[in-house]
């Protein structure tokens, strides 16, 4: 009588088996890799409501003031909002491609721009937009230079962190092109 084959190789299968059962057991036990710490820098920098309120109506009494006159008593667009995992998606775009160009202390400036009335409709969040101000960032990094002693020297200091043009910058936010009544002189 013939022993069949799984029989002969018990001792194998087994062997494998148990192996097996090891492997995933380690696999699925071992702990995710720990979280790099988040700077805390940022807290500094909070403000209260109350304080966020103060701006907004300095903002009303001056500049936007200036900007609803220029576009003949039609209000401009008042805030500006991304999604926290469009920031996050954009931070971690922005780390990474300064890490594989070795680029030290890397940032992100905001500024104001203002879509031309023939801008692109796949250029903006909404067709809409075309002909309201906008933000965009732009990644940045202190820029090395052997000159620094020379500039000092001059009274200029190179502590402003510079573009990146080899890192794409990001637009396309939602926007509030005017503001309603409501939301005209009050934080929403």
């Amino acid at each position: 009588m013939k022993t069949p084959f799984l029989f002969k190789n018990a001792n194998v299968f087994f062997r494998v088996l148990v192996l097996s059962v090891f492997v995933i057991n380690f696999i699925r036990c071992t702990p995710p890799p720990p979280e790099t710490p988040v700077d805390n820098s940022y807290k500094k920098k909070l403000i209260t409501h109350r304080e966020a309120q103060v701006l907004f109506d300095e903002y009303t009494k001056t500049n936007n003031r200036i900007l609803t006159a220029s576009r003949n008593g039609q209000p401009d667009s008042r805030w500006y909002s991304f999604t926290i995992e469009e920031m996050e998606g954009y931070i971690k775009y922005v780390k990474e491609n300064a890490k594989k160009q070795n680029l030290k202390n890397v940032g992100i400036k905001i500024y104001m721009g203002k879509y031309p009335a023939n801008h692109p409709v796949n250029k903006m969040a909404k067709p809409e937009y075309a002909g309201y101000q906008t933000i965009f960032l732009m990644p940045t990094a202190k820029k090395e230079r052997s000159s620094d002693v020379n500039m000092k020297s001059r009274g200029t200091t190179s502590d402003e962190n510079e573009k990146i043009e080899s890192i794409q910058p990001m637009n396309m936010t939602n926007l509030s092109p005017p503001p309603n009544h409501v939301s005209a002189n009050t934080l929403n």
